[in-house]
């Protein structure tokens, strides 16, 4: 898999320099160069005390990104998932420790106990006043004696920091640092693994399954669990951590792992929020990359019982940007839509044989929607049978609330439910159509030449013309034939969809950005969705007589 690197040896080294240079002069490296791989506060003084963590790098922001005023004062970083050397730890707690002592903050893998550990031994041969504090957070094997240290970390940075900036002494910041070690819990999961720099990525996670309990380091997780959606895998991780929480309020801690999209955290976040666990969540730090495993698909969930001292300085401002603000989690506000925008609702009324057209409607379009996903994933963004299928269960579903006895009122009624349900430019579209549809049957013209005026309206607003590469191209010529039945109008529209495929040039839509080599022998989907629709409804006109 490319990535954007160098070579794999200088990976470290170039990231620290790029993060030092971007700091603005807060920010210093020590030398070095390659065996020590240090960033340090460039403002430090050494009248407070210092705090140093780290460990393997292939964890960004953590650690070097959590230096700064309000959190760490240096972080050792390692080359990718490895302990930093014993020298290296060394050399950052001599450059910051001073007369008020340091706190070392320690995740509980065996290479950093060592190397930490040492360190701060070979520290205090120096007369440093060092003390160390092991953070052990994962709940994901119960019965392990050695929990790993994971996400939950951050807890105890930013506790442990804030106090040490407000000049509280190494007793009690190593006092509140411990308690914060031993309260905070985490749980990861994971959709993949991830492509550690130089390697080729390792793919142990099979399609429709999760990894629930995994490390920062590409381990194995616990186990493997089958993968449905956003709601399920919170609720298997919520199953752990409920086990380890107080019945007092929580913060939650909802970490990305490095290759989970913004959207889909902010839908983990709402899982979270109505899971079993969302009455004790009070607070929320996050969503956001804070404690990642390089580009892994998944995220972790850490809960901390906070008391209001330690939410207070969990809220302590820190400059540093990698630190995510700490909000109280409430209910979702909704405020009425202003107005002249609150829909006017049509008298729904029943017609049997109008429902069944508009449900085998629906059906067409739910059912041609991976192949219309797959057709539109060639020339656009993949989203097009998404997008009509979700408006046709969206149809369905309003189905009783529709005037089906009324068709001038229904036309303008599909127009309103699909400016509202369906998204894209389509989903505008198609409501122009319908509700320019809707306007020329109420001053009386028939059918056919309401459905003609629909379509007049709906290129002079969108633009598209027959020859466009659009669903008009099969659109337009399934309405001109339509006055020969409906068969003929199937013909034509297919005979229009298919002319799309050897069209090398778009004038509308996203299509219109590509090149002709992307464009020939794909037919629009847009136009192919027009032509099942007509060909279905064709064969069960037949069928129905």
């Amino acid at each position: 898999m490319a990535q954007f690197i160098n070579a794999r040896e200088s990976i470290v080294t170039e990231a620290v320099e790029g993060l030092v240079a971007a700091s603005g002069g807060k920010l210093a490296r020590l030398d070095g160069f390659p065996h020590i791989r240090v960033v340090v506060r460039n403002d430090w003084d050494k009248s407070k005390v210092a705090l140093i963590s780290g460990g393997g790098s292939g964890h960004e922001p953590a650690h070097a990104g959590f230096v700064g005023e309000g959190m760490l004062t240096a972080a050792v970083c390692g080359d990718v998932f490895a302990s930093p050397t014993v020298d290296a730890v060394l050399a950052g707690i001599l450059a910051v420790t001073g007369p008020a002592g340091c706190l070392v903050i320690v995740k509980n893998y065996t290479g950093d106990r060592l190397n930490f550990g040492l360190a701060a031994e070979r520290a205090r041969q120096f007369g440093l006043n060092v003390d160390m504090v092991i953070v052990d957070d994962d709940v994901a094997l119960p019965d392990l004696p050695q929990a790993r240290g994971i996400a939950g970390t951050l807890f105890v940075h930013k506790i442990a920091g804030a106090l040490a900036e407000n000049g509280a002494d190494l007793q009690t910041v190593a006092a509140a640092a411990r308690q914060a070690a031993s309260r905070a819990k985490t749980i990861g999961l994971s959709l993949s693994t991830c492509t550690i720099p130089g390697s080729p990525k390792e793919d142990r996670i099979p399609a429709g399954m999760a990894e629930l309990g995994l490390g920062i380091h590409g381990e194995a997780g616990t186990e493997q669990v089958a993968f449905a959606d956003a709601r399920g895998a919170v609720a298997a991780m919520v199953e752990r951590l409920s086990a380890k929480m107080e019945d007092r309020p929580h913060v939650v801690l909802i970490n990305n792992l490095g290759g989970t999209s913004v959207l889909e955290m902010s839908i983990i976040l709402n899982e979270i929020r109505n899971s079993a666990i969302g009455p004790r969540i009070h607070h929320v730090i996050g969503p956001a990359a804070m404690m990642t495993s390089l580009d892994m698909h998944g995220f972790s969930i850490s809960i901390y019982p906070a008391d209001d001292g330690e939410i207070a300085l969990l809220k302590q401002h820190t400059p540093l940007v990698a630190w995510p603000r700490v909000s109280r989690l409430g209910s979702v506000a909704v405020q009425a839509l202003p107005d002249g925008l609150t829909p006017v609702v049509p008298i729904p009324s029943n017609h049997g044989p109008t429902q069944e057209f508009l449900t085998t409607c629906c059906e067409v379009l739910i059912a041609a929607e991976a192949d219309l996903n797959a057709l539109d994933a060639k020339t656009g963004d993949g989203d097009t049978g998404s997008t009509l299928a979700g408006a046709a269960r969206s149809l369905i579903g309003a189905m009783h609330r529709l005037p089906l006895a009324d068709h001038t009122q229904l036309y303008r009624a599909i127009g309103l439910e699909l400016s509202q349900t369906m998204g894209g430019s389509s989903g505008v579209l198609l409501a122009i159509f319908f509700a320019a549809t809707g306007d020329a049957a109420s001053s009386g013209l028939p059918m056919r030449e309401a459905l003609n005026a629909g379509l007049r309206r709906m290129q002079e607003i969108g633009g598209a013309q027959p020859g466009d590469r659009t669903m008009v191209d099969a659109l337009a010529p399934a309405l001109e034939a339509l006055p020969q039945g409906l068969a003929a109008a199937a013909k034509a529209a297919r005979e229009g969809a298919d002319r799309t495929a050897s069209m090398s040039k778009a004038n509308a839509g996203r299509a219109a950005y590509l090149s002709a080599r992307q464009l020939i022998g794909h037919p629009d989907p847009g136009a192919e969705a027009v032509a099942r629709l007509f060909e279905h409804l064709a064969t069960w006109l037949k069928q129905a007589a």
